[in-house]
């Protein structure tokens, strides 16, 4: 790999022109032909094998006109009741202009329906039922019930629309999360390198990567069903490692040509050792990332193809674009002092923190390295504590009250609760399977049994289907979708009301519905997550050993890993479960952890930390193998990279932070979650807890039993 880069490296030096064309091409082709060809995200609430899904697919199979999407329709007025002359000839008017929407089968009449309206009268909801699911329908079947409502709007009737499809299909409002980042990380990559050319090339290859990773997201859009949440998700992630992989490289290529190597030989032998290391860190967060597909929920498995799709392309623009605009700016990233005097910028430090030479990284790695169980202890206490909110976690999915207030979707939400209860915005689809003997006494049955639980406020009368072999029945929990006692309920109903209801009448109850499939993926989740975690940092250990020969080192990395993103959890349940100042990220009331949030960080940051991991220890080792001692070699690896990690981890945690300034409680949820955990271990971890615990060990740090190192393959990062 190393000769390739080094060519690669070369070749774009020597073709700047005909590579950044390439580009360009590349660029203008991905965008033309996802405009062309591309799909729409689409948020998908399939979940293979769980008892929702398999509701739903009986659905399709004996009753087609209950299982497509729903959607809720809410009038309401300030000034009448909503059953008024006026108010009724306005809701009756949008009642007949939604029977004629494209794949609407049927639409309730909330002025005929009983309990259609609010018991205070100035509230009412007609109920849509489609013959499409909401990935069939598509954001034109919204943008047609929008619209619905004019009649009645003119009239000076509020209409709101809840429910499935609106929910679902919520177009995703942009913010100035991007501009704030890249504000931020033009202002932090300025004053570590005090050039134009040095401040520029970073953001404007992050971009390229980023706008070609987006563009093979559309693709992918139109092949299979890609969450809304995706390109955001892929935007945050895009311009943090973008920036970061080619802040490593521009690092190193200075270094270079500050010790007097040519320009085409300096980006050459760069792409060889700090593109070796991008490569590796890259391709270490797409497998973390592509190890979504095992928690078996399509969606979670589609941001993960997405998410992998844009880092292969910061990695490939790291290596390819960057060497040519580098050839192109050549000198002009070292700073103006230098080209006039042609003196070296980088000075030596002396490794024992000694000296007029010595930086404050230096000094700081040897008071770590004097004084290691202080240190040891007192970040280790640091990460624990900030954990401990970890053990309240509360798997779920928020829901269209934590919406902003200015959408359709929240003003609906707050209507329905307040007239109808919390519950009505999250209703239970119980789907009744009577076998091959009907028994329509058994629905009494459940339907009683149902009804007497604390948790339900109302059970619908029950649907038929024409085969008389499936009903329908809809319950009502008292408590708001996202609620811990929602998802109480549904397990009680499932593990003893509807089993004994049933008896032994071979009768099949299924708890379905937008809810019950929430509740289920958090559960599918929740019981994935260790596997999934104790399988990446099995890997994790396993490359750290193979390129660092060692044993101690990488078990250090992945229990330091857990520590770090642990922490990172724990803030994550502080501010949005807890609501610990949430009102200064714009949220009204505290939520529950989105159930992919977890997982999705921990196959993120595994991959961020592992960058920050190789880049100092690859160092430590070199002045270790060197000749120096190990606590030498601690001190002067990290005093000679600690400026770099620290940009990088100001750029990166700048970008997500900037994320939470989006409205939508997910994107806040991964932006503060990433920003803690980057923060956390480019801290506490890399410049505390990594240099003393090395100290700690001293020589043994690098041992490794000769016969597992002659099994093992041989990697060398740096080239």
């Amino acid at each position: 790999m190393t000769n390739w880069l080094y060519r690669i490296g070369r070749g774009s030096a020597g073709r700047r022109w005909l590579v950044v064309f390439g580009w360009v091409l590349l660029l203008a082709t991905l965008a033309i032909t996802n405009r062309a060809v591309g799909g729409q995200p689409v948020d998908s609430l399939e979940v293979p094998g769980v008892e929702s899904q398999q509701a739903v697919d009986l659905l399709r199979q004996r009753f087609p006109e209950r299982a497509g999407a729903t959607a809720m329709v809410v009038f309401h007025t300030q000034t009448t009741t909503i059953d008024s002359r006026s108010a009724a000839d306005a809701v009756s008017a949008t009642v007949a202009d939604l029977q004629t929407l494209p794949h609407v089968i049927s639409v309730t009449d909330p002025l005929t329906t009983p309990g259609a309206i609010a018991p205070d009268r100035s509230t009412a909801v007609a109920a849509l039922q489609y013959d499409r699911s909401t990935a069939d329908l598509g954001h034109a079947a919204l943008d047609a019930l929008v619209a619905s409502g004019t009649t009645a709007e003119r009239a000076g009737v509020q209409v709101e629309f809840g429910g499935e499809l609106p929910t679902v299909l919520k177009k995703e409002s942009t913010g100035p999360a991007e501009a704030i980042g890249v504000v931020a990380a033009l202002v932090i990559l300025f004053v570590t390198f005090r050039t134009v050319a040095s401040m520029a090339l970073p953001l404007l290859t992050a971009a390229t990567g980023l706008l070609a990773g987006l563009s093979a997201v559309g693709l992918l859009s139109g092949l299979i069903e890609v969450p809304t949440v995706a390109p955001r998700l892929g935007t945050m992630i895009g311009l943090g490692v973008g920036i970061d992989y080619a802040l490593f490289v521009l690092s190193r290529h200075r270094d270079n040509l500050a010790s007097g190597m040519p320009i085409d030989e300096s980006i050459g032998r760069t792409n060889a050792t700090a593109g070796k290391a991008v490569v590796i860190a890259g391709a270490t967060v797409v497998v973390a990332i592509l190890g979504l597909q095992f928690a078996g929920i399509p969606f979670v498995a589609a941001l993960g193809y997405s998410a992998a799709i844009v880092v292969t392309f910061a990695v490939v623009v790291a290596i390819t674009l960057l060497p040519a605009l580098l050839a192109l700016v050549g000198e002009r990233v070292l700073p103006r002092s230098w080209r006039a005097s042609h003196r070296p910028v980088v000075e030596q430090a002396a490794p024992t923190g000694e000296g007029p030479t010595a930086t404050r990284w230096v000094r700081w790695a040897s008071w770590v390295t004097h004084r290691p169980w202080r240190s040891a202890i007192a970040a280790t206490a640091v990460l624990l504590i900030a954990a401990v909110p970890l053990i309240d976690m509360q798997l779920g999915q928020a829901d269209a009250g934590t919406q902003p207030a200015d959408t359709t979707q929240r003003r609906a939400y707050d209507l329905l609760a307040a007239g109808y209860g919390a519950g009505f915005n999250g209703p239970l689809l119980l789907v009744v399977d009577l076998g091959r003997s009907p028994d329509l006494q058994v629905v009494t049955l459940i339907r009683e049994a149902v009804a007497t639980d604390p948790g339900i406020g109302f059970v619908s009368p029950p649907t038929t289907n024409s085969a008389q072999d499936t009903v329908v029945l809809t319950a009502v929990p008292t408590t708001e979708p996202q609620a811990r006692a929602t998802s109480e309920l549904v397990h009680r109903l499932r593990g003893n009301t509807l089993p004994s209801a049933v008896g032994d009448s071979g009768a099949k109850v299924l708890v379905g519905g937008p809810t019950a499939s929430f509740i289920d993926q958090s559960d599918r989740i929740a019981e994935r997550l260790p596997r999934f975690i104790s399988a990446v940092v099995a890997m994790s250990f396993l490359l750290l050993m193979i390129v660092f020969r060692s044993i101690l080192v990488p078990l250090k990395a992945a229990l330091l890993n857990l520590l770090s993103i642990g922490a990172a959890y724990g803030v994550v349940v502080a501010v949005f479960q807890w609501g610990w100042g949430r009102s200064l990220i714009g949220l009204d009331e505290a939520v529950p952890i989105a159930s992919f949030v977890p997982m999705m960080m921990f196959a993120i940051l595994f991959g961020l930390s592992m960058d920050y991991e190789v880049f100092i220890l690859s160092r430590i080792r070199e002045e270790h193998l060197a000749g120096r001692s190990n606590n030498d070699s601690v001190v002067t690896g990290l005093g000679a990279t600690a400026k770099v990690i620290t940009a990088a981890a100001l750029i990166m945690v700048s970008v997500f932070v900037g994320f939470v300034m989006s409205p939508d409680p997910i994107v806040k949820m991964m932006g503060i979650g990433l920003a803690t955990a980057v923060a956390i271990d480019a801290t506490v971890v890399r410049m505390v807890l990594l240099p003393a615990t090395m100290a700690l060990v001293g020589e043994p740090n690098w041992w490794l039993p000769r016969w597992l190192d002659r099994v093992l393959p041989h990697l060398d990062v740096e080239g």
